[in-house]
């Protein structure tokens, strides 16, 4: 993974050291909150609901177990224990006091690690695959070029106050795990008949009040030009971007209010002025970056290793299970990726211990060669597991209480922290996902339901990307008192959809029991091998919503 060289470490250095007088100043009185208000949220600091949140960013979702060991320590000792990691790959402090800040961040930087542009009107965290370098589908390893991006996007003099925050996703793989299609700008790298990496430029997709899938705006950019065209693009988006009104403020408002060819043809006027100019990529960057991506020394898996594995696979049905749904398939014979499930009813999804962080860093020492992954949907990955030693991480994760073989299934739910921590939230998602997961235990149930994407947001904002699940569950307020509206039939990969709302919305205490409703309507209606998203597209709403409703 990316290292510092010493121009990163200086810089980062120097960001901890400022925001430590700009803190020291504000607690003195000498800055007001006006002030101050852009200096915290650019260091990743907002006031939540009962106590300020600090967001650290987990760049392109990679993290060293170093990195998670650190990570494990401030939250034992600057907060209550835990952290929560977000759809964004980020991880949030949601207890620490004001003054401490600058020594979290200070202890982050030991460790090349930073809470900036995690939240303000900049250029946030860059996502992508989480098995990019390791999965089969994959044409081109989108790490390096997630790198690029987040040089050129740090601290960029021109992109510090946009209109709202911009997100930018990156896949390179045949199945979309990056959800491009829902992100201000999505690129899909690919490759042309001369094996040429070529760029498939989308914008204008997003979630929250006003959702939209993405258009595309430039379908073969050469690689060379990605910075360029990046620039070209937010430089259009901040000069004619909403400032008057922040809910139309978003880029995905501009493509709209344009139309797709007007706002193309805005960015490439504007792209010629930068085409070929200083940051264009030469082979020798891409390489600079890229070689940092190395792959490890794998150590060579004998095939009767591999035998042994299918063995144990058709003997044990617990372990079947948990490779069934928590292992990925890897380039490399012999290895798997798996999955960490963050997912039980004693924690918060997407919530893990500082315990768990110190041991789960050891494991990805002694098993994944040092390096993890956080994944969209909550989760932590090991990437290179040789399948001879899968049985032994496996009973290590048991005990750890993070080897839940649910990972894909309707307990796998995406969850944002809701009305128990935000202050924008209009209602409380915490409780329901916990009450889903009670009602929905039965593992023979949960497999026979097939793939199911659940996701819970507590407010418009859509943090749990509630459009995009293909049940999605959306907490609002009605005179002061909470109810959830669901929808169905949304989908974030290849062929992205948003959700249709079911209708009227409902209690709490209701939720469970119409989900119980819909996946009835589901079982009942499906053909064989349907999941619950073809299902849906083939009969429609109507089936479901004259059902709960009846």
């Amino acid at each position: 993974m990316y290292r510092y060289d010493s121009h990163d470490q200086t810089l980062v250095d120097e960001r901890v050291a400022q925001f430590r007088d700009q803190m020291r100043r504000y607690l003195a009185g000498q800055l007001g909150e006006e002030e101050f208000l852009p200096l915290r949220l650019q260091n990743g600091l907002y006031i939540q609901r009962y106590a300020p949140m600090l967001r650290i960013a987990i760049p392109y979702g990679m993290l060293a177990a170093n990195q998670l060991r650190k990570l494990g320590e401030i939250a034992a000792r600057y907060d209550r224990g835990y952290g929560h990691f977000t759809t964004r790959t980020n991880l949030q402090l949601n207890w620490p006091k004001l003054e401490d800040v600058p020594d979290i961040l200070a202890e982050l930087a030991s460790v090349q690690m930073h809470a900036i542009q995690t939240s303000g009107n900049d250029i946030r965290n860059t996502t992508t695959d989480q098995f990019s370098g390791i999965a089969a589908d994959e044409e081109v390893d989108p790490r390096a070029w997630c790198e690029l991006i987040r040089q050129w996007s740090t601290f960029h003099p021109e992109f510090a106050f946009l209109p709202r925050k911009f997100k930018i996703a990156v896949t390179g793989a045949a199945e979309d795990r990056a959800a491009i299609q829902v992100h201000d700008v999505g690129l899909r790298l690919w490759r042309d008949r001369q094996g040429e990496v070529r760029i498939k430029v989308l914008a204008g997709g997003g979630l929250g009040r006003t959702p939209m899938i993405a258009e595309v705006v430039r379908e073969d950019l050469p690689w060379q030009h990605l910075l360029t065209y990046l620039e070209a693009l937010v430089r259009v988006y901040n000069q004619f971007g909403r400032r008057d009104n922040k809910f139309k403020a978003r880029i995905k408002i501009l493509v709209k209010a344009l139309g797709v060819d007007e706002f193309r043809r805005r960015v490439e006027e504007e792209w010629a002025h930068l085409k070929d100019g200083p940051q264009t990529l030469t082979a020798e960057a891409l390489e600079a970056v890229a070689e940092h991506f190395i792959e490890p020394e794998r150590r060579a898996v004998p095939a009767e290793a591999i035998e042994a594995y299918e063995r144990l696979r058709g003997e044990n049905r617990a372990f079947a299970r948990f490779v069934t749904n928590n292992v990925t398939d890897h380039k490399v014979a012999g290895y798997k990726a798996v999955t960490l499930s963050l997912k039980r009813r004693e924690h918060s999804p997407g919530d893990v211990t500082s315990e768990q962080m110190a041991a789960v860093a050891d494991l990805a020492d002694e098993f994944g060669y040092g390096e993890l992954r956080v994944t969209h949907e909550q989760n932590l990955v090991l990437t290179d597991v040789p399948v001879d030693r899968l049985e032994e991480l496996w009973q290590r994760l048991e005990a750890l209480g993070m080897a839940n073989p649910t990972v894909g299934t309707l307990a796998d739910l995406i969850c944002c922290p809701g009305g128990d921590y935000c202050g924008l939230a209009n209602a409380k998602s915490i409780p329901v996902a916990h009450a889903i997961q009670e009602r929905f235990e039965d593992l023979d149930f949960l497999y026979d339901l097939g793939p199911l994407e659940l996701n819970i947001s507590g407010c418009m904002n859509a943090c749990g990307h509630h459009h995009v699940g293909h049940i999605g569950i959306l907490g609002v307020d009605k005179k002061g008192e909470e109810y959830y509206q669901i929808s169905l039939g949304g989908s974030q990969g290849n062929g992205a959809s948003l959700g249709k709302i079911l209708g009227p919305s409902f209690f709490r205490e209701d939720v469970p029991s119409v989900i119980d409703t819909l996946l009835q309507v589901y079982v009942g209606s499906r053909q064989p091998d349907e999941t619950f998203l073809d299902t849906y597209r083939r009969i429609g709403l109507k089936p479901f919503k004259e059902r709960v409703y009846a």
